[in-house]
């Protein structure tokens, strides 16, 4: 096998959201040696949670909150209801909040829209069950509609097009996406009932999609490194094997089948807003080893 030129994504990598809520993590590992708690994975990338784990990161679940009565609990970027602060409160629960400020900033603007607008419903498009839409719902007191895409009947049959309808998107969504959901609900109003649409897409997240498929054209084959949980890296990923079917989703370097790269000559490595960087330069690392 000739030795292989290989690329790493500059545009791939941790999000400032998911930068900014390890890093607090980190913060507060190294300066105080009490308990750390993440009320779910801080990422959706196992080996980075295991990273975090040995250093002293525990994860629990909604379900477990009472058992940390009085500790430290961190909130991962994606954010959480007011019935999350609301529990903490009571159990007597430092957190430590590192929702992403994109994510918070949506969240008060839902939640203001909701508390000003009466009579209108607020239609949210996103990923049913995400931690971040379970965050914007709970804004509206679990009375905003979640549609998942254009194809989602039962999200879009709970609508009443006879009333005012205030559409907002998870921070994560497709541009696209959001504007062909977007003109389809407009154009499904009726009895002069008002539709306003807020696209409130997260720019660094949303402009990936096309510069990862510029990257993946540019090599023989594309390793993609994301974590199975990662509705991101699952996107992502999808927009790659798109333009490149030579593309192969890994979750770390164990994974790597050096079958993959006969014949090849360039090989990209990019990956998710969850993926770490160290990742993807220990797996350039082994192929450049091993070709």
């Amino acid at each position: 096998m000739p030795k292989l030129r290989v690329e790493i994504d500059s545009d791939s990598g941790f999000c400032f959201g998911v930068v900014n809520a390890i890093t607090k993590a980190e913060k507060e590992l190294e300066n105080n040696k009490e308990p750390l708690y993440s009320l779910g994975d801080i990422v959706h990338n196992g080996d980075e949670v295991k990273r975090l784990s040995e250093s002293g990161l525990k994860v629990i679940e909604h379900s477990t909150m009472s058992g940390v009565a009085g500790k430290r609990l961190l909130l991962r970027a994606h954010g959480e209801p007011p019935s999350t602060y609301q529990e903490a409160n009571a159990l007597g629960i430092k957190i430590i909040d590192a929702t992403c400020p994109v994510v918070l900033k949506l969240q008060q603007k839902i939640r203001r829209a909701y508390l000003e607008n009466v009579d209108a419903q607020i239609v949210i498009y996103g990923k049913n069950g995400h931690a971040e839409v379970n965050g914007l719902v709970g804004q509206t007191d679990g009375n905003a509609i979640v549609v998942e895409d254009v194809n989602d009947e039962d999200g879009i049959g709970k609508i009443d097009f006879s009333r005012d309808i205030l559409f907002f998107s998870q921070t994560t969504k497709p541009i696209d996406g959001f504007k062909q959901l977007s003109a389809l609900l407009e154009a499904k109003m009726t009895n002069g009932a008002v539709f306003t649409a807020y696209d409130t897409i997260c720019r660094q997240v949303a402009g990936r999609q096309k510069n990862i498929e510029n990257f993946a054209k540019r090599h023989d084959v594309i390793i993609f490194v994301g974590g199975d949980k990662s509705s991101n890296a699952k996107a992502l990923f999808q927009a790659c094997y798109a333009v490149n079917r030579n593309s192969h989703f890994i979750q770390n370097e164990s994974q790597i089948d050096m079958g993959w790269f006969e014949g090849a000559s360039s090989v990209g490595i990019c990956g998710a807003t969850s993926t770490p960087m160290w990742q993807m330069e220990r797996i350039s690392e082994k192929l450049i080893k091993n070709s």
